[in-house]
């Protein structure tokens, strides 16, 4: 659970500062290069915000290169939890399904 606290608290960092970076060097709002910051990393790429200036798009793939990755890592490490957690529950069904099982053989044995 800590490491995806720490690759959550890296995503957002990311998204801060790519935020921050676009709001600068573009010149758009907050939210404009927040939103941009958003679809870039989670590859949907909607196409109505391009960065216009060379700074800009230079950023904006390294910005994707790193970003992406984590992007993914983080996404991956929430699948992980999930598959374990509804692992361990299937796990603990059958595990009461077979002691239910077994104390029903014993009574019949009594």
């Amino acid at each position: 659970m800590i490491r995806l606290r720490y690759l959550v608290g890296l995503l957002a960092a990311v998204i801060a500062s790519g935020t921050v970076f676009f709001r600068m060097v573009e010149g758009w709002s907050w939210l404009d290069s927040y939103y941009f910051t958003v679809v870039t990393l989670s590859t949907v790429g909607y196409g109505d915000l391009i960065p216009q200036t060379a700074i800009g798009r230079i950023g904006t793939t390294v910005f994707i290169i790193t970003g992406l990755g984590l992007f993914a890592a983080v996404i991956q490490r929430v699948g992980l939890i999930n598959f374990a957690n509804r692992h361990r529950a299937e796990q603990e069904r059958d595990d009461a399904e077979t002691r239910h099982a077994e104390a029903i053989e014993r009574s019949k044995k009594k």
